[in-house]
């Protein structure tokens, strides 16, 4: 099987195209042939080195897959062959709360992930494919997806009514808006670029803000509000936090995830309280329980995600220049099969 491999932490240039046997399942384990993959943020901060000391070398990089099962161990019963399955950011990570235990093995980071033809999957980590959603849309569900509904729907417990800000459109930031309208909520979406911000109205924000345009947005979106939001779906870190506070009414939370408006400063330690999922709430990623819930809810609501643009798997690097551009509006993905 072809798989690709990261040997260091050499950029996107140090991906490389690799063959290897194609594993087989043991007890408990069910071996997947991969028909699409889809990148997050934190991938492009993986194959540049910069993902903390649980990285691995080498390392099969991305957590996010979806394909078809293609057999399975000789005690698994709750799948077999030709089975449409998505696999769970942590395999370990079953239900109940977080803990180092349970979050030690994370898909594309600490464990090989899934830009591979074929992979050996735990039984338990497995969720059935939605009929509705094509396999590249399902990929697109593990990380980028929980993280969203953990922080708008787990949470956040938005309820119908109330306000959420969103920041940017990335994967997270469009989840998060499509599930906050699923829940009756009025969204706030901001954007750099008027074209995204017209696609953004289009998924049905109820407002949205320039940020470069309009970098007291924060304010802005108080004063549109009234008294301020509910819940920000903070992705941009510690270079857009004092907005996010700003826009935040006195109780509401703020769901911080990422870092994508810059690097922490030296004394901070907000990214280890992201990763310890520690109302400045911690968000990382969710439970197989939390990706059951979620892809139920999507099947019940048929709800689609927004896909950017696809690639070969051949060109697996131009999908990673790609989303270095900043230039995509949703989910950037990989067609394995």
């Amino acid at each position: 099987m072809k798989c690709y491999e990261l040997q260091g932490p050499g950029g996107i240039e140090g991906l490389a195209s690799v063959d290897k046997p194609v594993p087989e399942p043991g007890q408990g384990q069910v071996l997947v042939r991969l028909k699409a993959a889809t990148l997050n943020y934190r991938d492009l901060l993986t194959v540049k080195g910069g993902y903390g000391s649980r990285q691995k070398f080498p390392l099969v990089p991305l957590s996010d897959g979806a394909g078809v099962v293609e057999r399975v161990g000789p005690d698994v019963r709750e799948f077999a062959a030709g089975d449409r399955v998505i696999g769970s950011f942590f395999e370990g990570w079953l239900g109940g709360e977080p803990s180092e235990t349970k979050m030690r093995a994370a898909l594309g980071g600490s464990a090989d992930g899934v830009l591979t033809e074929y992979r050996i999957f735990p039984k338990h980590a497995l969720v059935r494919t939605p009929d509705h959603l094509s396999d590249v849309e399902a990929a697109a569900l593990p990380c980028a997806g929980v993280t969203a509904w953990s922080a708008v729907v787990k949470l956040g417990g938005i309820k119908p009514g109330q306000t959420v800000l969103t920041q940017g459109t990335g994967g997270v930031s469009l989840f998060a808006l499509q599930f906050a309208k699923m829940c009756g909520a009025r969204v706030i979406a901001t954007s750099s670029s008027d074209a995204k911000i017209e696609r953004l109205r289009q998924l049905g924000a109820d407002y949205t803000l320039n940020y470069k345009a309009t970098p007291d947005w924060g304010k802005r979106a108080r004063e549109w509000t009234g008294h301020g939001v509910d819940l920000v779906v903070e992705v941009g870190g510690v270079g857009t936090l004092n907005e996010s506070i700003r826009a935040t009414r006195i109780g509401g939370t703020i769901a911080f995830i990422g870092v994508l408006a810059g690097p922490p400063q030296a004394d901070s330690r907000l990214p280890l309280m992201v990763m310890q999922q520690q109302r400045l709430q911690g968000v990382t990623v969710g439970s197989v329980e939390d990706l059951k819930a979620m892809v139920d809810a999507i099947a019940h609501q048929r709800m689609k995600p927004v896909i950017d643009k696809t690639f070969s798997f051949d060109q697996a690097k131009q999908a990673f220049f790609h989303m270095e551009s900043g230039a995509h509006f949703g989910k950037v993905a990989i067609a394995i099969g």
